[in-house]
């Protein structure tokens, strides 16, 4: 049975980059039962405007007869911090004030958003992860959490991510916040704030989620003889609207700063020292078609993760490819567990 919760935390929670929040909350999402030796949690950190409700944007993956089957797993996903759905945000009320945070809501970090879960899991007694799963901003966080407490994951599967985010990726991020800086309501306090401005940031950030391909296949024009209104156009403007439906800039913000300040090396002697300190058994997964996380930065990360493999997925949608892709994904992670079966056989 699905479940919805909250994790209050009540003491002030100092963060990364020096500022701190008063208290926080986190909404997390269970599917499944502990087992008796509570041996059996899946974890999923989810991505970029992804919400706890892993059944939502994930389903096929974690449905009966999957790699993840709910009748065997007890599966766990948290809204990040910094999130719209049931998290602590920027639209959340500041104790302290007693209104919503908006702009003043401090920076935060993965390895802050790592922190937090982590506190939510012993809260839920959980001594030890079977797997954790994520990916883009999730498979950021998968990282930083597998370094930060290297005992607890058994194994960890890192998908269309990186060790830390390539000036690439910055580029199109700040991109699409000067968008939300553009628009004239954005310094307003209030939730509808920056909303135009987060429909163009959208339209932006598709073009890096897809490929030319994707746009090519998808939003051709059925005739010759149009001069404007084409459908890659209006599907552009749909994203945006789609997006503006759910979410809000101000998280769009917070969101994607924290996705450029990713660096599993800040503070660490290097960033290979730092994947080095993962002892979880690692199945990087890649998606060919991906320009925002291309293959070479998976490709890093299995170089650099002790034992880790790499496995990469034929997509026509680019990065999108880890929402979309799921025949392939339910493959995959069948390959990884059964590798794995195999070696604890052997031993």
């Amino acid at each position: 049975m699905k479940t919805d919760q909250i994790y209050h935390f009540a003491s002030e929670f100092q963060l990364e980059t020096g500022g701190k929040l008063p208290a926080f909350q986190l909404k997390y999402t269970t599917l499944g039962q502990l087992n008796k030796d509570r041996s059996n949690v899946i974890w999923i950190c989810h991505a970029l405007t992804g919400s706890s409700d892993f059944t939502d944007w994930w389903r096929e993956l974690f449905t009966e007869g999957t790699p993840f089957d709910p009748r065997d797993y007890f599966i766990v996903c948290a809204n990040t911090l910094g999130g719209c759905y049931g998290s602590t945000g920027p639209l959340s009320i500041n104790p302290q004030t007693g209104q919503p945070f908006y702009h003043s809501f401090p920076e935060i970090t993965n390895r802050d958003v790592v922190r937090s879960f982590d506190l939510l899991r012993q809260h839920l007694g959980i001594h030890k992860v079977h797997t954790l799963v994520g990916g883009s901003l999730g498979g950021q966080q998968v990282l930083e959490w597998a370094i930060l407490q290297p005992h607890v994951f058994e194994r960890i599967i890192p998908i269309a991510t990186n060790a830390f985010h390539s000036p690439w990726g910055i580029a199109f991020n700040e991109a699409q916040r000067m968008a939300i800086a553009a628009d004239a309501t954005w310094k307003q306090e209030d939730p509808r704030a920056g909303v135009e401005g987060m429909k163009a940031a959208r339209a932006i950030g598709m073009i890096s989620f897809r490929t030319y391909d994707t746009f090519q296949q998808t939003q051709s024009e059925k005739t010759t003889n149009k001069a404007d209104d084409f459908r890659a156009a209006s599907y552009q403007r749909y994203q945006g609207q789609k997006l503006a439906n759910r979410f809000n800039a101000f998280t769009y913000w917070v969101l994607t700063k924290m996705m450029d300040s990713h660096h599993v090396g800040r503070n660490q002697p290097s960033v290979e020292h730092a994947l080095a300190a993962i002892k979880a058994r690692t199945w990087v997964i890649g998606i060919d078609t991906d320009l925002l996380f291309p293959v070479r930065e998976q490709e890093y990360l299995a170089h650099h993760i002790p034992g880790a493999k790499l496995d990469t997925i034929t997509s026509l949608h680019g990065h999108d490819g880890f929402l979309v892709e799921f025949a392939q994904f339910k493959q995959s992670v069948r390959k990884f567990l059964r590798t794995e079966v195999k070696k604890e056989t052997l031993v």
